[in-house]
């Protein structure tokens, strides 16, 4: 087994004649936190549909495991998409079912261990839930499954600060830890103090990609500093940037 999970090269994805991911170069190993870390339209939620096999990249080269993107990695990876995709009629315990003759690695006994602690009654149907708790359903699959790759696409957006941290001790007390999790997200302050590494993306570019000690030791400042600067924002509580 190879120590590198990610490789791309010259990784390009085009939406007719706008540049979504120009060029990227990556290399990510195994057993690491990394922050996917951009502002909007920087090409973040394109990379991760392309590790998941819902888009084909332009040009360039992506291997997962050794492998391109096919079978195996979708295997592997457990995704969080930014929307919610379960049917309404459905109940946590039917999507258990469906999980459980998808994956192989889906641990039925850990996602009912986690709705208990996520205070989701899983007999619920997805209808009847509330917005936060349909988050909290979706997480609790993903997180369910022992991946290689956890590719989480903006998983504090739109709760309150003690939410954010309740959500963010699920994912680092459940995840696999010789597999790699991948976030997306604007909220770099409430996130920082998980990560093992951040990518900086702009304009579908990495601009920086380096792991959180090294940064805060040859900058002096954290990665929401660095990140302001680099990108001459100010980010705003809850927005966009």
């Amino acid at each position: 087994m190879s120590d590198l999970l990610i490789q791309c090269t010259a990784l390009t994805k085009a939406y007719g004649s706008k540049l979504a991911l120009r060029d990227v170069n990556l290399s990510i190993g195994r057993g690491r936190i990394i922050g996917l870390l951009g502002p909007n339209g920087s090409g973040k939620t394109t990379l991760i549909k392309l590790l998941c096999g819902l888009l084909q990249p332009t040009r360039g080269t992506l291997l997962i495991d050794g492998q391109g993107v096919g079978v195996h990695s979708k295997s592997i990876i457990s995704y969080l998409p930014d929307k919610m995709y379960f049917a309404d009629w459905m109940k946590a315990t039917d999507l258990f079912d469906l999980f459980a003759d998808f994956y192989q690695d889906f641990d039925r006994t850990k996602a009912m261990e986690m709705c208990a602690s996520l205070g989701v009654n899983p007999t619920d149907r997805i209808k009847s839930m509330s917005k936060g708790t349909k988050e909290k359903v979706q997480l609790v699959m993903v997180m369910s499954r022992k991946a290689q790759l956890y590719l989480l696409d903006e998983p504090i957006a739109g709760v309150d600060p003690a939410a954010r941290d309740f959500i963010l001790s699920t994912i680092l007390t459940n995840y696999n830890e010789e597999g790699t999790v991948l976030i997306s997200t604007h909220l770099i302050s409430d996130i920082e103090k998980v990560l093992d590494e951040v990518i900086f993306l702009k304009e579908g570019q990495v601009m920086l990609h380096n792991s959180v000690d090294n940064i805060r030791e040859s900058e002096g400042k954290s990665v929401d500093a660095l990140f302001r600067e680099v990108f001459r924002t100010i980010p705003i509580e809850g927005g966009n940037y």
